[in-house]
């Protein structure tokens, strides 16, 4: 006998009981998703993150920061800010418009597809 799937949510965002307080715009590394926070979470207890959804995240300026549109981009949790460099770095999504050089911030579509 085939084994039958149950639909459960539509997937926009996913439980979570955090060991450490977070607080409402967190950005959240769970294995290898990164959630967003839209309100704050006590240590502990349960609450919801956002895993797909545009939101605004920070970004490194100066001279070779800029970030094209569509364009990957990763979660540097060390660094709390978006880069185009995977390295170490958990997938975020694709940005949604172009981040210039002196743009402190730019737009990212989340993604729970592995890149």
């Amino acid at each position: 006998m085939a084994y039958t799937t149950t639909y459960k949510a539509p997937g926009d965002t996913v439980d979570h009981t955090p060991s450490a307080a977070v607080s409402a715009g967190d950005m959240v590394v769970i294995g290898d998703r990164v959630a967003h926070a839209p309100k704050d979470i006590a240590a502990n207890a349960l609450g919801q993150l956002v895993v797909r959804g545009v939101v605004t995240c920070p970004k490194a300026t100066g001279t070779g920061e800029a970030i094209a549109d569509g364009k990957i981009v990763y979660w540097d949790a060390t660094n709390e800010q978006a880069t185009e460099t995977a390295s170490t770095h958990k997938m975020l999504g694709k940005t949604v418009g172009a981040a210039g050089d002196d743009d402190s911030t730019v737009d990212v579509n989340l993604s729970e597809m592995a890149s």
